[in-house]
């Protein structure tokens, strides 16, 4: 399938009908995931939390997505490294930095879960769990009831390219396409399935596969914000206009190690990782928006350090939180309510 960038003449945002202060708070998310995602990798080393999964690379890709979809209505069945998108539809580093330490006040698991778990009902982020690509035909039964239901609305979802060689992928993707649903799946190519580097996994492109399903794929530049929002923007409204779904495929880089349990350097060089570090997403972004004359290092400076504030606030007020009681271990196992279950006998 085609290829999708977009064109540098400038303003590009406002072709594409983004404010100025819309492209300016995409940004602020994409540093926001950024230093939440470094301050995680701290707080691990220094044993303050158990384990993270990071997402440094793939801020751009997460933001963009966003943006283009309706953050009021749509739904989300985001994977374990998208800190920027649930944060971009409303998720809040308090929030999440809870789930970090496993606490009580945890929104996406109470603290039963490992972090990146996301789960929120208020803000139509539908539970993941710990087995990949599961999340694929759980975003097409979301979007069959939509089209059931014939609301104008579309589910999203995302997984690494390692996930589209498993069968849920292969099965979301089919029945997405037999009955043309509001669908859009996007795959955060990263390069590495854990160790395993793209070129011996997969033989094509993921973005080809979804002829093999009858519908649109489409390959974009994961670090260029905007041509990623430009296809997800055409993707939800290919869905809404009830031609269906679309397999977007995001070229990216796990600048980071897969977890915090991984060595990267057993299975690639530090110069690799040091020359895609040239093409982060984020000072790309930052750049375009200084060549648009909107942003400047003062402005940069000011936000650096709001950011910075907003995740020190987030880590104390998530380390100084109860954990879980241990009775609580028994809850949300099996259903408890035993009048409502004598009922259901008779």
């Amino acid at each position: 399938m085609s290829e999708q960038g977009t064109v540098g003449t400038g303003h590009e945002h406002e072709q594409l009908g983004l404010s100025n202060g819309q492209v300016i708070d995409m940004y602020r998310y994409m540093l926001l995931a950024r230093k939440f995602d470094e301050r995680n990798l701290l707080l691990q080393r220094a044993g303050k939390i158990n384990f993270h999964v990071s997402g440094i690379g793939q801020e751009t890709t997460q933001v963009a997505a966003a943006f283009a979809l309706d953050r009021e209505r749509d739904y989300f069945l985001p994977y374990y490294r998208d800190y920027g998108f649930v944060m971009a539809v409303g998720m809040t580093a308090r929030e999440l930095m809870l789930s970090s330490f496993a606490k009580a006040g945890d929104p996406n698991s109470g603290g039963r879960q490992m972090p990146g778990h996301f789960g929120s009902k208020r803000l139509r982020i539908v539970t993941g769990s710990s087995p990949v690509t599961t999340q694929v035909p759980h975003a097409v039964g979301v979007a069959l009831a939509a089209k059931m239901r014939k609301q104008d609305i579309v589910s999203y979802v995302t997984f690494g390219e390692g996930s589209s060689n498993q069968g849920d992928f292969h099965e979301g993707l089919n029945f997405a396409g037999v009955h043309k649903l509001p669908v859009i799946i996007l795959c955060e190519n990263n390069q590495y399935a854990i160790s395993v580097p793209a070129h011996k996994q997969i033989g094509g492109k993921v973005s080809d596969r979804a002829l093999g399903y009858g519908f649109p794929g489409f390959r974009v530049d994961g670090n260029d914000a905007l041509a990623v929002y430009k296809a997800v923007k055409e993707a939800r409204e290919r869905a809404i206009r009830g031609e269906g779904p679309t397999l977007i495929e995001a070229m990216m880089y796990r600048l980071s190690p897969h977890s915090t349990s991984d060595n990267d350097l057993a299975y690639r060089t530090k110069e690799e990782v040091e020359e895609n570090w040239k093409k982060d997403g984020i000072a790309r972004f930052k750049a375009y928006l200084i060549g648009c004359g909107i942003w400047d290092e003062s402005k940069d400076a000011d936000l650096q350090e709001q950011v910075a504030l907003e995740i020190k606030d987030a880590t104390e007020f998530a380390d100084n939180a109860p954990y879980p009681k241990p009775e609580e271990t028994l809850l949300h196992v099996y259903a408890d309510d035993r009048e409502e279950g004598e009922k259901a006998w008779q």
